[in-house]
């Protein structure tokens, strides 16, 4: 069963959560959406609102779902879900059904942005502010490391509207 709480209720540590335990970045609809695993990402404030910042390069599927919708999810699995997250991350949604392959149940927030019933928490988050990273000001070692194929990430800015957590 899921509860909506408040943002400053949460007890996980949101450094661990994104950048050990990873997350689903899904955004579409119950009957279509695209689905990525991501690492890299934060939450904070911004324009005084609770807000989570993710990016995603440019040649993944998931990213045109984002663009087209105002509202996208991140969600968080126990460690059970682990290999399920590694396929969602090393597969391409241009070529593979992820929420099929992985028999994920999709699930519509209140706002109709898709999520997972497998998942055990869930932050809703409607699209405030995108930009391509401006190359210029990324280091030079950064961008021999990160970016060979200079492929760099579109920065998206959403302000969390829900937070469900499963008892």
């Amino acid at each position: 069963m899921w509860n909506q709480i408040d943002i400053k209720d949460l007890k996980d540590n949101v450094v661990s959560l994104i950048g050990d335990q990873w997350m689903l970045v899904t955004a579409g609809d119950r009957a279509k959406c695209g689905t990525m695993t991501a690492s890299w990402g934060g939450i904070g404030v911004l324009w005084g609102k609770p807000s989570a910042t993710i990016y995603i390069r440019p040649q993944r599927y998931t990213k045109q779902f984002i663009d087209r919708g105002e509202f996208f999810t991140l969600a968080f699995f126990g460690e059970e879900h682990r290999d399920k997250l590694k396929f969602c991350g090393s597969k391409t949604g241009w070529e593979v059904d992820k929420v099929t392959e992985c028999g994920f149940t999709v699930m519509g927030s209140e706002t109709g942005a898709p999520y997972f019933d497998e998942a055990r928490l869930v932050l809703v988050c409607r699209k405030r502010y995108s930009q391509v990273m401006d190359e210029s000001v990324i280091p030079a070692e950064v961008k021999k490391t990160f970016y060979p194929d200079q492929d760099y990430h579109t920065i998206y800015i959403g302000e969390i509207v829900e937070v469900l957590v499963k008892e």
